[in-house]
């Protein structure tokens, strides 16, 4: 039976195989290198494992940040929009106790006035493009009409207008393109 070193008690019996008389000499100096980067390691883990929590906590904090911001986005821009919907009101209940279309027709224009006003503050802009050169990143062409008055390829008729938010096309105009005029000057 061969005798144990007490040196290497709980020493990985390959790295005594290695090292052989060597484990011998360096025996507990290797014991406590070892023990000391166990303890190194799980201080690391802990640290990481700290680290992946806060990073946790702090996404959840960001997404419901978000959430909340865009709660009250929605509730600015229905804020803004309720007296319009109070002005339409207004213009029914006239019509509707007897008022005449000359006065309608002023209060609506004005409610539509009021409600470009609360896009334009939102940062919409109209795309009204009649008498322009057709582009397909704002129109979208719904017919032709034959027209030899105007450069081929121009709007001569607009269904109904676009809307753009920053840059960007919301809705695209529906439009009608004229053909059969002179080419386009680019």
């Amino acid at each position: 039976m061969a005798e144990r070193n007490p040196a290497s008690e709980g020493v990985d019996p390959e790295l005594e195989t290695d090292l052989g008389a060597e484990l011998e000499l360096r025996g507990d100096q290797l014991q406590a290198e070892l023990e000391a980067a166990r303890q190194e390691a799980a201080e690391h883990l802990e640290t990481a494992q700290r680290v992946k929590a806060e990073f946790e906590n702090y996404r959840k904090r960001v997404a419901r940040d978000q959430a909340e911001m865009v709660a009250r986005a929605g509730e600015r821009i229905i804020g803004e929009l309720l007296p319009v919907l109070d002005n339409l009101e207004r213009a029914i209940d006239h019509v509707t106790a007897g008022g005449d279309l000359k006065q309608l027709l002023e209060g609506v224009e004005m409610v539509h006035k009021q409600m470009l006003g609360v896009l334009a503050k939102e940062g919409v802009e109209v795309i009204d493009p009649f008498g322009q050169p057709f582009d397909p990143a704002l129109h979208q062409a719904v017919g032709q009409r034959e027209d030899a008055s105007v450069p081929e390829g121009t709007v001569v008729e607009v269904y109904q207008k676009g809307y753009e938010l920053a840059g960007k096309v919301v809705r695209p105009a529906m439009v009608v393109v004229s053909t059969g005029g002179p080419a386009a000057k680019e």
